[in-house]
């Protein structure tokens, strides 16, 4: 699903360069789940937009289920986000002043090529998947944090996309909740089959993935495979 070979990104402060990735390569398979790791300033969230493509490498390859992003125009780049990568953010990201159904749909409203019913038909699909079916026409604001981080990925699966990227999805919430909100991700990951790397800083999640790669300095520091998993509960 993933190859990345040799991946720099060196940004330019004036006449500084600060390097944020020195030379990163590994391979994520389809289906996997893989946790990255370090701490502030180690490279994880230029990674991760490079992986998201929101962003290029200065230099290295990135292989996204087999095609180059190297060369890719702004266009072609929103045109992978929408269609093959779902996103899930620490923040939420919703909009406040528009329902659950709403927040959820903005994916396909955005992707174009489907009516309003059928619209409508998969956002209430995907919200029962993740347990909101009672809170479709809710405000966000009027939801807890576990139950907005639950809109947030149904909005992320909304167009069927191949790749999740969780960026401290549990990061706001409390650890029960969190562990539901990982228990979800798991879950999801099972039926469908999906592409599941998430970030963290909390090791408690990133053991309930099936390798864990960490970054220090803009290098791999080192990855491990989880041998024993515990069950999604």
């Amino acid at each position: 699903m993933i190859e990345v070979s040799e991946l720099t990104k060196i940004y330019r402060l004036g006449s500084v360069e600060v390097p944020a990735l020195q030379g990163v390569s590994f391979r994520i398979e389809r289906s996997e789940v893989v946790a990255i790791m370090g701490t502030s300033g180690s490279g994880k969230s230029t990674l991760m937009n490079i992986l998201g493509c929101l962003d290029l490498p200065t230099s290295g390859q990135y292989l996204l289920d087999g095609k180059s992003i190297a060369g890719m125009d702004e266009d072609e780049l929103a045109d992978i986000r929408n269609q093959k990568i779902g996103f899930v953010f620490q923040q939420f990201n919703l909009l406040p002043r528009i329902t659950v159904q709403r927040n959820a749909e903005l994916p396909l409203m955005y992707n174009g090529g489907k009516s309003n019913s059928e619209i409508h038909a998969r956002s209430k699909e995907i919200l029962a998947s993740v347990g909101l079916a009672d809170r479709m026409n809710h405000h966000p604001t009027e939801l807890s944090g576990g139950q907005q981080q639950r809109v947030a990925i149904a909005r992320a699966l909304i167009n069927q996309p191949d790749l999740i990227l969780a960026d401290e999805p549990t990061g706001n919430l409390d650890s029960h909740t969190g562990e539901e909100i990982m228990n979800l991700l798991l879950g999801l990951n099972q039926e469908h089959g999906m592409t599941l790397i998430v970030v963290t800083h909390d090791p408690t999640i990133a053991s309930r993935t099936q390798r864990i790669i960490r970054l220090k300095d803009g290098l791999i520091e080192s990855e491990k495979t989880n041998e024993n998993l515990p069950p999604v509960r």
